[in-house]
């Protein structure tokens, strides 16, 4: 009884039916002879800041620049944003002092 139950359930007795899906079949795909030029940039002093210029903040403002939320945080270098979490760059604030004022926050321990 237990070698036709096992025989039952798959071999030559079960009806095997054609599948639903066919098969897809590889492309080729061809290759182009030519590439697009390459464009160089070259990395000046000058192209640093004029990119660096698009990030930082002319002056402290009231409010984020990425969602206009209210909530924000004024740091001595930074503008932070405690609904969205940005950090925004103020241009002319010294690194220094926002150093000096993350060890005396606690936010870094001094090495």
């Amino acid at each position: 009884m237990r070698q036709s139950a096992r025989r039952a359930g798959r071999g030559k007795d079960t009806l095997q039916w054609p599948s639903p899906m066919k098969l897809a079949k590889a492309k080729r795909v061809k290759r182009k002879a030519e590439a697009a030029p390459a464009t160089v940039i070259r990395l000046t002093p000058e192209h640093t800041l004029q990119r660096t210029a698009k990030r930082f903040l002319a002056a402290p403002q009231a409010r984020c620049p990425k969602c206009d939320s209210t909530y924000v945080g004024r740091e001595p270098a930074f503008i932070h944003c405690r609904l969205c979490g940005k950090l925004a760059r103020i241009a002319d604030a010294p690194l220094e002092l926002q150093e000096l004022w993350e060890i005396r926050s606690g936010l870094r321990i001094a090495s």
